[in-house]
């Protein structure tokens, strides 16, 4: 192909980088302002025939590909626009809302304090690191930092430094227990693709993000040092009122079990859905068992993710209104501060999920799959290698693991392999930590919940994701060599 055609999907894809990029740092745009303008730009430079092609190759039959290629650019758009709503919206809203009324009912600095009474002031950053490790297992990336940044701000208050080293420490763990443990999407699709036992997977994925967030953690406690970041004042988090709160005493502050709620209710549930969908003894027995049927399908109701969201909000508000003493005005107002600043990110973070689907359709991941298919070099760098790119050029790590396995399955069965092809599906996952910025929504997620400006997510988020990921694909090399389990 003609290095200077411009339908050229890297072509392209340079183009967008350079709108949003340069929009955002260069211009001072507002980033769904500069996201907008990059989906359109990206958009109109398509051709309908590399539109059609990304169609098929997403499952469409060729009427519905040419449709698509036939809407108009703003159709386009917005469709992938209100797909990325539709997926985020409700939990960013009821996860703001979670957010401000632990912080202002006083329940962040209870869960604050009685954490610093166990593990002491020290090793606070490490205990947020393994709890969000924890949690990302059955819990969505974005809804483990959800939950954990009203703490991680509570936090940083109480003992007057290292913010960023929380909010690293929370990034870390989630992102990465998100792509090597299932039942996350992205592990649950590289198990049955590449045909990898899912205990394996759970066990080699919980062992190599043992290894990555310790990396992350040094690293992370090294730009703390570097760029140190303070807590900044915000609508939904005032410092004023984090700080009245750190003065109150332990009677004026609510229950310890009381506080959890907010958290331990949607993790529950969310926790719980997830294992009814892997067992399969649950199947076998809901036919034989009427009550076991009605649990199942509770469970089911209550751990859909916007389901469980809902829930803990309601009880963030109830417990938020009990500290109020029903003081229907402040309770009003809180609400209201915390939805100005949800309605915001879903806006931000919307339109970064349009110039990601604008980007796939320009069929940047089969270019990248055409250039990598002949590469002479080892089959494990060149699956982390695969992911990585596709990773950053459309900003999805699901959909960059969907791609790389697609590409790799076929030689993840060949006869040849020294090792077990578990060892490609880990490297394909900490390939898709490569590298986040303005076209991944996680990236808006951590930049704006947490106050970072984007300069300031662009040198510590995307370089602790890239390190970890990384790291991950030394001792995935090292494992496989040592211990090929065959």
């Amino acid at each position: 192909m003609n290095s200077f055609d411009l339908t050229d999907p890297l072509f392209i894809l340079l183009v967008g980088i350079l709108i949003v990029v340069g929009g955002i740092i260069g211009l001072r745009l507002h980033p769904f302002l500069a996201l907008l303008l990059g989906a359109f730009v990206v958009a109109m430079m398509t051709p309908a025939a590399a539109i059609e092609q990304y169609a098929l190759g997403t499952g469409a039959t060729a009427d519905g590909a040419r449709r698509l290629a036939s809407q108009p650019v703003g159709e386009r758009i917005a469709f992938q626009f209100g797909s990325t709503a539709g997926k985020i919206g409700i939990l960013i809203a009821m996860a703001s809302i979670i957010g401000k009324s632990m912080l202002e009912s006083g329940a962040a600095e209870r869960i604050v304090r009685s954490t610093l009474k166990l593990t002491g002031i020290s090793k606070a950053p490490l205990t947020f690191l393994g709890s969000s490790f924890f949690l990302g297992i059955p819990v969505f990336f974005d809804t483990v930092f959800y939950l954990m940044i009203p703490l991680a701000k509570a936090m940083a208050i109480r003992i007057g430094k290292n913010y960023l080293l929380l909010v690293l420490c929370i990034t870390a763990g989630a992102a990465m227990a998100n792509s090597l443990v299932p039942p996350t999407p992205g592990p649950l699709f590289l198990v049955s693709e590449m045909k990898i036992p899912i205990g394996m997977m759970m066990i080699g994925g919980f062992l190599v993000g043992l290894v990555t967030i310790v990396v992350g953690y040094f690293y992370a406690a090294w730009a703390n040092r570097k760029w140190p970041i303070p807590l900044r004042d915000s609508v939904d988090a005032p410092l004023k009122e984090i700080q009245s709160l750190g003065a109150k005493e332990d009677t004026h502050l609510p229950s310890l079990w009381l506080s959890l709620l907010p958290i331990l209710i949607p993790l529950i549930f969310i926790s719980a859905k997830a294992i009814v969908d892997v067992s399969s003894s649950a199947e076998a027995s809901a036919a034989d068992s009427f009550l076991w049927r009605l649990l199942v399908e509770g469970i089911a109701f209550l751990g859909e993710k916007n389901i469980a969201l809902v829930a803990g909000g309601l009880v963030a508000l109830l417990m938020l209104a009990m500290q109020k003493q029903g003081d229907k005005k402040a309770i009003v107002a809180s609400v209201q501060g915390a939805l100005m600043t949800a309605g915001v990110i879903i806006l931000i973070t919307s339109a970064g999920g349009a110039f990601g689907g604008m980007l796939q359709q320009t069929g940047i991941s089969a270019r990248i799959g055409a250039l990598t298919q002949n590469f002479q070099m080892a089959l494990l760098p060149l699956a982390f290698f695969i992911t990585a790119i596709v990773r950053t050029a459309q900003g999805s790590a699901t959909v960059a693991m969907i791609t790389a396995s697609g590409i790799l399955a076929g030689m993840a069965d060949a006869n040849y392999l020294e090792y077990h092809q578990l060892y490609i599906g880990l490297a394909i996952a900490c390939g898709s930590k490569l590298i986040p910025w303005m076209n991944d929504s996680g990236f808006w997620i951590v930049c704006k919940m947490s106050n970072l400006t984007e300069k300031e997510a662009l040198k510590t988020f995307s370089p602790l994701l890239t390190i970890m990921g990384i790291s991950g694909l030394i001792v995935i090399v090292i494992a496989a060599k040592l211990l090929p389990l065959i």
